[in-house]
């Protein structure tokens, strides 16, 4: 876990899980709903860490950057929704539609003209390295990849 690191549910809780991510995986799009549906279910022990992982080369660097600007901008969370939601309109076996996630972006809430600065930044730029050297560390090899409370979920 890394401060930058987007949090779901209870930054206390006492379970936390780690998931090793591509927005452009159609496996996470898969599993979202079920850790969903864990953090719904265990509202008050249960909390998602994400970390980026871009193992789909451009398409996943401009979503994670996307994302990384929904996070600072407090709306992470309607963002990834719905970017997962429509991940066929812009990440399509391998096919990238930059108009189509910026677009949906917005429709979650990011704003548009503020992100434009903040997409190339170096503190965006930062974070996608870091998660990259703890990709390394971990020996991730696809995504998604669960850690719960530090131990790997097979």
């Amino acid at each position: 876990m890394r401060s930058h690191s987007p949090i779901l549910g209870r930054e206390d809780a006492p379970v936390t899980i780690v998931e090793f991510f591509d927005p452009a995986c159609e496996a996470c799009r898969a599993f979202y709903p079920l850790t969903k549906s864990i953090l719904e279910t265990y509202p008050e022990k249960v909390r998602l860490i994400v970390r980026y992982t871009p193992f789909h080369g451009d398409v996943s660097d401009k979503a994670i950057r996307v994302l990384e600007v929904a996070r600072r901008q407090g709306v992470f969370e309607p963002v990834l929704e719905r970017l997962l939601a429509r991940q066929d309109q812009w990440a399509s076996h391998g096919s990238f539609d930059e108009s189509a996630i910026l677009d949906i972006a917005s429709q979650g809430g990011l704003d548009l003209a503020a992100a434009e600065e903040q997409l190339t930044s170096a503190e965006v730029q930062a974070v996608i390295d870091q998660d990259m050297a703890d990709v390394r560390a971990n020996q991730i090899r696809q995504t998604p990849t669960f850690f719960v409370n530090g131990e790997p979920l097979d």
